[in-house]
C-alpha cells in the first residue's frame, strides 16, 4: 500500500443550492478503534456500518497478521474473532499502515501490550509524521521501540513479558497518544493513564467502557483531567455500530452552509461534544443547523442533522476550540473565504503534523483562487469574499484527502470552476464523494 500512485485531477464547478438526504461514510476514528478493541475482546465481535476506506483496511490487515480473523461478510457487516488483551500472535511480515497515522499510533498502543516483536511501515506520507510522542509514554512502560532517526517510522516495536503501569502527563493535546497509553494499559498491572490539560476526543474510553473496561476520568492535581484504565482484565465482545463520520459530514454540511437556498438532511450523525467544533462555527458564522432524534449508538451520541444554507460572516476561533475541530479547519477556512469579513483561526501547530503541512497547503490553496490569506505564527488569517470567491485555481493537495475535498467544496462556492491536482487519498476517509456531491446537484469530475 506505501506504492506512489499516478495523480487523479479533479475539478468542481460553481454550483446553485444543494438539496437531499446524505449518508455520510461511518466515522474513522470510531472504525480504527471498533476493530482495535474487538481484538482485544473474547469472542466474536460483529461490526455495522465500518468505514471500509484504506485508512481502516490498513488496521484490519495488520490485525490478520497478527493472527486475528477480521473479515467483512457478505451483508457488509463485517466480523472479528477477539483474541484477548495479550493474545496477538508476532506478525511475520512487516505491517504495512499505509497512509494513516491513526492505524500506526493505536497499533503501537495494542502491540505494546503483546510480548511479541513488530515491525511497522507506511507510506512516503506517513513515514515523515512524528511517532515519538506515541514512543515516549510506552517506553515508559517497559516497551522497546526503535525509530528512523528516533522520531519516524519504520520502527521495530518489542513488548516486554510484563508492563509497567504509568501516569503519563501528556505535553501536546492527542487523543491518538491518550489512546495508545490506555491501550496499553489494558495489559499493565492496577491502572494506568494520562493527564491532559486540554480535552481531546474520548471515542477510546467510551468503547472500552462498553466492552467492559473500568475507566475513569476525574480532575486532576493541578488542573486539567486523568484519565485512567484497569489493566489485566478482558474486554468482552459486543455488536458494535459505528456511527456516521462528523468529519466526513463537514464536506456536504460546509458545501450545504456555502450556497444560499441549500437544505441537506444528514442521518445518525455523531455529535460527540468533542467532534461538533465545526458545526458550532458555522452556525455562529450564519448557517442554520438543527439536530433531532438524538440517541445513543454502541457508546456515542448521535442524532439527525439538518442545514439550509445562507450568507456567512466571519469569526474568531480561539485555540481551545482546536481539539474538537482539528481535522475541519480546511473546510472551515473554505467557509471562511466565502464569508464576509475576516475570520481568525487561532493555535493551528497540530495543522503542520497531519498527512501534509495543512496550514501551508489551505493558505496556498484559497491564495491560488483569489483569497486574501495569511499565516501569522500558528494562526490563520482569512478575509472573506462576502459571497462567491473568484476562484480557477489549481490546488496541490499534497495527497492529503481532506485538502483535495475541502478545495473541490470551494469550487461549488466560486465563479470559475476549481483544479485539486489529486484526489487519490479521497478514499481513505470518504469512498464516493465526489459522486454523491454530485448526486445533491452539484458537478464535480475528473479534469484531464
Amino acid at each position: 500500500m506505501s506504492t506512489v500512485s499516478t495523480l487523479r485531477p479533479f475539478r468542481a464547478f460553481p454550483s446553485e443550492a444543494l438539496y437531499g438526504n446524505v449518508r455520510v461514510p461511518g466515522d474513522k476514528s470510531m472504525s480504527h478503534r471498533a476493530l482495535l478493541l474487538s481484538a482485544l475482546a473474547i469472542g466474536e465481535s460483529r461490526i455495522e456500518g465500518l468505514l471500509e476506506g484504506e485508512d481502516v483496511l490498513c488496521t484490519a490487515a495488520a490485525l490478520r497478521a497478527c493472527g486475528v480473523p477480521a473479515e467483512r461478510q457478505s451483508d457488509g457487516s463485517w466480523q472479528v474473532l477477539g483474541r484477548g488483551v495479550g493474545g496477538l500472535k508476532e506478525p511475520s511480515e512487516i505491517l504495512d499502515l499505509g497512509n494513516s497515522g491513526t492505524s500506526a499510533r493505536l497499533l503501537m498502543g495494542v502491540l505494546a501490550g503483546q510480548p511479541i516483536r513488530a515491525f511497522m511501515t507506511g507510506d512516503a506520507s506517513l513515514n515523515r509524521r512524528p511517532m515519538r510522542r506515541v514512543s515516549e509514554p510506552l517506553s515508559r512502560m517497559g516497551v522497546t521501540l526503535a525509530l528512523r532517526g528516533d522520531r519516524f517510522l519504520p520502527l521495530l516495536l518489542e513488548g516486554p513479558e510484563r508492563l509497567l503501569p504509568i501516569t503519563y502527563e501528556m505535553p501536546v493535546a492527542s487523543a491518538q497518544v491518550k489512546s495508545a497509553v490506555l491501550l496499553a494499559g489494558l495489559a499493565a498491572p492496577g491502572s494506568s493513564g494520562v493527564i491532559e490539560t486540554q480535552a481531546t476526543r474520548d471515542h477510546s474510553e467510551r468503547m472500552l467502557r462498553y466492552l467492559g473496561a473500568t475507566v475513569t476520568d476525574e480532575a486532576a492535581e493541578g488542573g486539567g483531567r486523568e484519565i485512567r484504565v484497569v489493566g489485566e482484565r478482558e474486554l468482552k465482545a459486543k455488536d458494535l455500530t459505528v456511527m456516521a463520520d462528523p468529519s466526513s459530514a463537514a464536506f456536504p454540511v460546509a458545501a450545504a452552509a456555502l450556497l444560499p437556498g441549500s437544505e441537506l438532511q444528514l442521518p445518525a450523525i455523531g455529535i460527540n461534544p468533542l467532534r461538533t467544533g465545526l458545526y458550532g462555527c458555522l452556525a455562529e458564522m450564519g448557517a442554520e443547523i438543527a439536530f433531532a432524534n438524538p440517541r445513543e449508538q454502541s457508546g456515542e451520541p448521535v442524532a439527525d442533522l439538518t442545514v439550509k444554507g445562507g450568507r456567512l460572516k466571519g469569526i474568531e476561533v480561539l485555540a481551545e476550540r482546536a481539539p474538537s475541530m482539528i481535522d475541519e479547519y480546511p473546510i472551515l477556512a473554505v467557509a471562511a473565504a466565502c464569508a464576509e469579513g475576516r475570520s481568525v483561526m487561532r493555535g493551528l501547530g497540530e495543522l503542520r503534523v497531519k498527512e501534509s503541512d495543512r496550514l501551508t497547503a489551505v493558505a496556498e490553496g484559497l491564495a491560488a483562487n483569489g483569497v486574501t490569506v495569511a499565516i501569522e505564527g500558528d494562526d490563520l488569517i482569512v478575509e472573506g469574499c462576502g459571497g462567491r470567491v473568484p476562484g480557477g485555481g489549481l490546488v496541490a493537495t499534497h495527497r492529503d484527502h481532506r485538502i483535495a475535498m475541502s478545495f473541490l467544496v470551494l469550487g461549488l462556492a466560486a465563479e470559475q470552476a476549481v483544479t485539486v491536482d489529486d484526489v487519490t487519498f479521497v478514499d481513505t476517509s470518504f469512498p464516493g464523494f465526489a459522486a454523491l456531491v454530485t448526486g445533491l446537484g452539484a458537478k464535480i469530475e475528473a479534469a484531464s
